[in-house]
């Protein structure tokens, strides 16, 4: 089937207005015409979309379920009108980078200025994603490059260095003064400050606190590390971050504690697909510049 963007527009001004000549309006056509319009729409899609009343129109079922695909079109239009818009004003390419929560929060802001200030026109899509996910995109090619905590490997994928980090746990600075470290089991007797569900941290402590019986005490879900700081420098509960994103240093309101366990080292990596060849010439600068800002924490 063809539609007409025109009779598209036309029916969910219809919709929105209630009415078909004030719908017609919006579209500046005439009633006749549009009602004409609105006939030849549902007579190729074999239903009626509006019940007509003594006032004006109400959408039938049918209707409804076109209205909402009809939204998504639009949405859909309006996003590829604003993603081609800086092609038209001078960019000469476009680099699609997910990363994890982690990097996006400690190092990847540093570098994207870097890349940036050596090229200029051209434009990074950087999502915030799980590292499974984020490893399944770079090899269905929905990503170019992908920064990810990830220990295995991948027969599609090459891996390269990026950043060691660590996680650590903050508390308030009361209350914790003998300790120098925590075992993880140690920290589930605590109330928890986290970010919200879904995300790469919260998904992975849930996940150890499940594998040994227990649950995380969540007191409080945030969207920003420095909330969780400033929330446990309050005294709401303590949190287990990676050292990387810490803007407050042991004793400035908090403590700061090392983590007793081997799966707090954490090495963040940066995979491509294995035919490199693939990555546009930009892609591949961006690439030169994260390998090149590797460094130890």
């Amino acid at each position: 089937m063809r539609y007409s963007l025109i009779d598209l527009k036309l029916f969910v001004a219809i919709a929105d207005e209630g009415n078909v000549t004030r719908g017609a309006a919006q579209c500046f056509l005439a009633p006749s015409s549009a009602s004409l319009r609105l006939k030849q729409l549902e007579e190729t899609l074999g239903a009626s979309l509006f019940t007509r009343e003594p006032r004006g129109v109400r959408l039938t079922r049918a209707g409804q379920v076109m209205l909402e695909h009809c939204r998504r079109v639009f949405a859909e239009l309006e996003q590829m009108h604003v993603d081609l818009t800086p092609y038209a004003k001078g960019l000469t390419s476009h680099v699609t980078l997910f990363a994890n929560s982690t990097a996006i929060a400690s190092f990847l802001p540093h570098d994207l200025e870097q890349f940036f200030r050596e090229h200029p026109a051209v434009r990074v899509t950087l999502e915030e994603r799980l590292s499974h996910d984020i490893v399944v995109a770079v090899t269905e090619g929905r990503a170019d490059i992908g920064i990810v905590t990830w220990e295995g490997e991948h027969p599609d994928l090459v891996f390269q260095s990026y950043h060691e980090d660590a996680l650590v746990v903050i508390t308030p600075k009361a209350g914790f003064a003998r300790h120098r470290r925590l075992r993880f089991a140690d920290c589930l007797e605590h109330p928890f400050i986290s970010l919200g569900s879904g995300t790469a941290i919260h998904t992975y402590l849930s996940g150890l606190a499940a594998s040994l019986g227990k649950r995380l005490d969540m007191r409080i879900q945030v969207a920003s590390f420095q909330a969780i700081e400033a929330l446990v420098c309050s005294g709401a509960g303590i949190a287990i971050v990676p050292r990387s994103v810490l803007g407050r240093q042991d004793g400035d309101g908090l403590r700061v504690l090392e983590l007793d366990e081997s799966w707090a080292q954490r090495h963040l990596r940066v995979c491509t697909r294995r035919d490199g060849s693939r990555l546009s010439g930009h892609a591949q600068a961006l690439l030169k510049r994260l390998c090149a800002e590797a460094m130890v924490i």
